[in-house]
């Protein structure tokens, strides 16, 4: 569980440093794990359970838990020497602005050092400053642990629930926020909107002119032959237009050239307009419309008028925020390793 980094050893300054720091967290984990037994020894159906199972051990350790509070003082008296060892050095390397800095900034180590109660099991700090001092001089990389990546893909995952809760409530504030008329629907249309309107004419009228030509100029020969059907089938429908037949000789023929000059003028209009929408001359339509969309402030409206069209633009956006704030990116995470591990049972 525990891989040195061998490089990092070799040209670390503070060779010093990492072997008493190995050595105390040694004496810590060897401190909380006789502070965990003595508590466990101390309920007398273990106790007596020990008395008949290994009375052996049971004689040799009585002693020690009689007197346990003489043997962790052991134990304090040597993390108290080591702290004091690194405060001095700290004073003569002048890390900290203050000499008296020191005690302050590393009160963790100090609270375990009470040989009092839950206070012992405050050691456990002690052990996390080293293990995380140990990673800062890359002498260790926690980050490979099992424990570690355990521990952090749970805490991840924690703070995405939490976060994605309360996001998706604040979203939701502002949608009702707009819909209900407050002032930052105005904000956004005034503040946001109106001065980028000339960025969004120039988007939205490269956007319907690479719809329509790459939309209709493949299908323009389709789309003709639709519309004069369609034409053609409404005409027959008419049955003003059908009373031209009963016409005595030139009857049928006006109806049919009606009919093709109406089918032809109809494709016509629409293939002008599709092309007017592919070309860069679309711009003057699209400003427009963008326009009547994003009145300017100044254009004062009635109280009741309403921009309904963007307030129902902005909502929809909001929604496919608060959709792809709803992914669930630590349960994709979760799964990955699982279908690698089975695309290599599989190999």
């Amino acid at each position: 569980m525990l891989k040195i980094n061998r490089e990092n050893l070799k040209t670390s300054h503070q060779l010093i440093w990492f072997i008493i720091d190995f050595l105390m967290l040694g004496l810590l984990i060897l401190n909380l794990t006789l502070i965990i037994f003595d508590s466990i020894y101390s309920f007398e159906a273990i106790e007596q359970f020990l008395a008949q199972q290994v009375p052996a051990f049971n004689d040799l350790y009585k002693p020690v838990h009689a007197n346990f509070l003489f043997y962790d003082l052991i134990f304090v008296a040597i993390f108290l020497t080591e702290f004091f060892v690194r405060w001095g050095y700290a004073i003569k390397a002048k890390i900290y602005d203050r000499w008296y800095f020191y005690p302050f900034i590393h009160w963790y180590d100090l609270v375990g050092c009470i040989p009092v109660g839950s206070f012992r099991f405050l050691r456990v700090l002690r052990i996390i400053s080293i293990i995380y001092r140990l990673h800062q001089y890359r002498i260790i990389d926690v980050t490979q642990w099992r424990l570690y990546q355990f521990c952090a893909f749970y805490y991840e995952a924690f703070l995405e629930e939490l976060s994605d809760r309360i996001v998706i409530k604040v979203l939701s504030g502002v949608q009702s926020e707009i819909t209900l008329g407050s002032p930052l629907f105005e904000r956004i249309q005034n503040d946001i909107l109106v001065p980028r309107k000339a960025m969004l004419t120039e988007w939205l009228s490269d956007r319907v002119s690479r719809a329509a030509s790459e939309g209709y100029m493949p299908k323009r020969g389709e789309l003709r032959v639709y519309l004069e059907n369609r034409v053609d089938h409404a005409l027959k429908q008419n049955l003003e237009l059908s009373r031209l037949r009963l016409l005595p000789m030139v009857g049928p023929t006006i109806q049919e050239t009606l009919e093709d000059a109406v089918g032809d003028i109809v494709a016509n209009v629409i293939h002008q307009i599709l092309e007017d929408l592919a070309s860069s001359a679309n711009h003057a339509f699209i400003e427009d419309i963008v326009e009547v969309v994003l009145p300017q402030p100044g254009d004062h409206e009635a109280p009741e008028v309403r921009n309904e069209a963007l307030i129902s633009l902005i909502n929809e956006i909001i929604e496919a925020i608060k959709t792809q704030v709803q992914v669930k990116h630590w349960r994709s995470d979760l799964k990955q390793p699982n279908a690698e591990m089975a695309a290599a049972k599989e190999s």
